[in-house]
């Protein structure tokens, strides 16, 4: 798969994230949590790509051999990960040029970030001649479950969702990780963690354009500090033609934030208001903040179709029912009042029991007599109607009445009527199992009521496709 050069021409990309060979360069042969070590032996271990040590003095790393330079190795190179001396990039980027390594990912920072424009504009010069496509510098690379991880992060304290459809593009290395282990906890699976830094060469778009075309993609999500002068619209042209849901979450929105961002990453942030406006008329969904973000993730790895926005709320609390009807309104989503034959179907469906004490309105209040087969007939009634375009299940796994196997029981209702349905579960250990039953049946959950109606919220700014 290739996508646009910056300056024209045609790059693959396909070596960067499905290495079969990789060299990491800068390996030290005494200490090994040295960034370069720490990702030698975690792919060397984990990962079905070979790999290869590289450093001038050459020697031993344990039995491993040490190659003074990446033309030394017997094999042609996919992917070659620098980790030296900022200094010592450029020359380290021209070997590898020369020597027909196809991609590279600079973790070693000190560039414009640090007030070395020089060395960074030497690499970009010799990457756009040579049409050799690199991310970074001052970044961790690419995680792609299953096949490489170039982090320079210890095994040992890295948090990894299961593989999944979310690709999260981040300019920062620390708030990629950070959310790495958000979408873990939330059951949000990635297809692709890529973190960018400087963004010297490869840049968003360029990525937008590949991840619109890999079939493991389902969702692009950035986190984005700032763009170059012409990047932002360009980025927001091309997202508004892709077919897959982009979100992006932004940095630098005020004067402060400004001042962080450039130096952290030498960006430039710009005028928030006219970028947000401007995503605002695109086919973009800007997350305001990091729950927003992992809920829109969520919801739109599990559902494709928009909705209008029209939810219908089933839960056994009526406290908890009041509580989404004004997180619901507060996101710009109704909640509206079912007609008199859709109520009388709910009740005429509920046990004797729980019928004669349910409030019937929109939310369905249940209440705390329910069990499985009361929300199972509500949720039909309800993913039938076209008063509704969303089920939203508030449950409570302490009610007595109700299962394990609560969440397969109504994602077949979800799919026989293909209609979205978000739930609210408390996120607590002892419910593990429940949760499953929703998240691997296809259904979202959040463990919280505001983020079960950003999950909504997410899927009623989805533009068409």
């Amino acid at each position: 798969m290739k996508t646009v050069n910056p300056k024209g021409g045609l790059m693959n990309l396909k070596p960067l994230f499905e290495p079969k060979t990789m060299a990491v360069i800068g390996i030290s042969a005494t200490n090994d949590r040295h960034p370069a070590n720490v990702v030698f032996a975690k792919n060397n271990h984990r990962y079905p790509v070979e790999v290869f040590a590289v450093n001038p003095k050459g020697g031993k790393l344990h039995a491993e051999t040490i190659y003074p330079r990446v033309a030394d190795i017997p094999k042609k190179m996919d992917l070659a990960v620098i980790a030296t001396r900022a200094e010592l990039v450029p020359d380290v980027m021209a070997e590898c040029i020369g020597a027909g390594v196809k991609s590279a990912a600079v973790i070693s920072g000190g560039f414009t970030e640090g007030g070395r424009k020089d060395l960074q504009d030497r690499m970009v010069d010799m990457a756009r001649e040579a049409r050799f496509p690199f991310i970074g510098p001052n970044c961790l690379g690419v995680y792609v479950p299953l096949k490489v991880d170039t982090f320079f992060l210890p095994i040992e304290r890295m948090i990894k969702p299961d593989a999944g459809g979310v690709t999260f593009v981040s300019q920062s290395g620390g708030i990629l990780v950070d959310h790495m282990i958000k979408f873990a906890q939330q059951g949000v699976g990635m297809a692709k963690a890529v973190s960018i830094g400087n963004k010297a060469f490869i840049k968003e778009k360029e990525l937008l354009a590949y991840l619109a075309r890999d079939p493991a993609t389902k969702v692009i999500a950035y986190y984005i500090e700032g763009f170059g002068e012409g990047e932002g619209r360009d980025f927001v042209i091309a997202a508004n033609a892709c077919a897959k849901p982009v979100i992006l979450m932004k940095s630098g929105k005020t004067a402060a934030g400004n001042r962080a961002v450039s130096s952290h990453t030498a960006s430039l942030a710009g005028d928030y208001a006219s970028f947000a406006a401007a995503v605002a008329q695109h086919n973009i969904i800007e997350a305001a903040n990091e729950l927003e973000l992992v809920s829109f993730c969520e919801v739109l790895s599990s559902y494709t179709k928009p909705i209008e926005g029209r939810i219908g709320i089933i839960t056994g609390s009526g406290g908890h029912g009041a509580m989404a009807v004004d997180a619901c309104s507060l996101a710009g989503l109704t909640v509206p009042e079912l007609s008199e034959p859709t109520k009388t179907e709910i009740k005429n469906n509920l046990a004797e029991s729980v019928r004669t004490i349910a409030a019937l309105g929109n939310p369905a209040d249940l209440t705390g007599s329910a069990v499985d087969d009361d929300f199972v007939a509500c949720a039909r009634v309800m993913g039938a109607s076209p008063e509704v375009d969303c089920v939203m299940v508030l449950l409570l796994p302490y009610i007595p009445g109700i299962s394990l196997d609560i969440g397969v029981k109504l994602s077949s209702v979800s799919r026989q009527f293909n209609k979205p349905f978000v739930a609210y579960v408390p996120h607590v250990e002892k419910y593990n199992m429940l949760i499953e039953g929703f998240e691997l049946n296809g259904i979202p959950v959040s463990s919280s009521i505001e983020g079960a109606v950003l999950m909504a919220k997410a899927l009623a700014r989805r533009q068409p496709c």
